[in-house]
């Protein structure tokens, strides 16, 4: 992400101490409910023998859920590198490791070097990309069957608040920076690139979640 949300700034931010902490809270209370709204729209399409792409995927919760039901494979694509000791533990301990392969690639900016899979999954990832279009263009064309991504609701409140840390991170000199896209603009992209909307989680206050499935044939 050289041109995105600054990669120097996105390594402080979603540090060692970030990835501890979603792994320790994962354990101990599973999936928050966005992620299960993630994990429910796929479960109910058939994951059985089906190969993931998350891009964005952290400490790999998500993944460790769908291997679970049913999935044979997942790639992760990510650009903090902080995120894979917790990874490495918690897929381990979860049986799942050898059905993982972890990379480090901005899919946006080289699609080519990222082979497409059934299934592409993006939690809070839209919202650290400014160029939206380009970022769901490359997972859109990637799914081969089903495309899931969350992101903000985009309000007065929404927008406020993330004004508000991003020049709290200028001042701190982190080039790090997060964006609220329209939603409709966003759904649009998946759309024109052959995939229709089956399933949307609206939220005002917490993170709304999209499902997009490709017409057979």
């Amino acid at each position: 992400m050289n041109d995105c949300c600054g990669r120097e700034g996105y390594q402080t931010t979603f540090g060692d101490r970030f990835a501890q902490r979603v792994a320790r809270r994962y354990r101990k209370r599973g999936l928050d409910r966005t992620r299960q709204r993630l994990v429910g729209f796929l479960a109910e399409n058939e994951l059985e023998h089906t190969t993931v792409l998350e891009i964005g995927g952290g400490v790999g919760e998500v993944q460790v859920e769908l291997l679970r039901r049913g999935a044979s494979r997942v790639t992760n694509l990510e650009i903090s590198t902080n995120y894979e000791a917790e990874a490495a533990r918690l897929l381990e301990a979860s049986g799942v490791a050898d059905r993982v392969t972890r990379r480090f690639i901005d899919i946006a900016t080289s699609p080519a070097e990222v082979e497409p899979a059934d299934v592409v999954v993006l939690h809070r990832v839209v919202c650290c990309y400014p160029d939206y279009e380009r970022l769901l263009s490359a997972a859109a064309d990637h799914a081969r069957r089903l495309l899931v991504f969350s992101y903000p609701p985009r309000n007065l409140v929404s927008r406020a608040s993330m004004l508000a840390e991003n020049l709290v991170r200028r001042m701190q000199h982190n080039d790090f920076r997060t964006f609220v896209h329209p939603p409709e603009a966003m759904l649009a992209v998946a759309e024109a690139r052959g995939l229709s909307l089956q399933y949307q989680h609206r939220s005002r206050l917490s993170w709304s979640v999209a499902g997009f499935e490709r017409a057979a044939g």
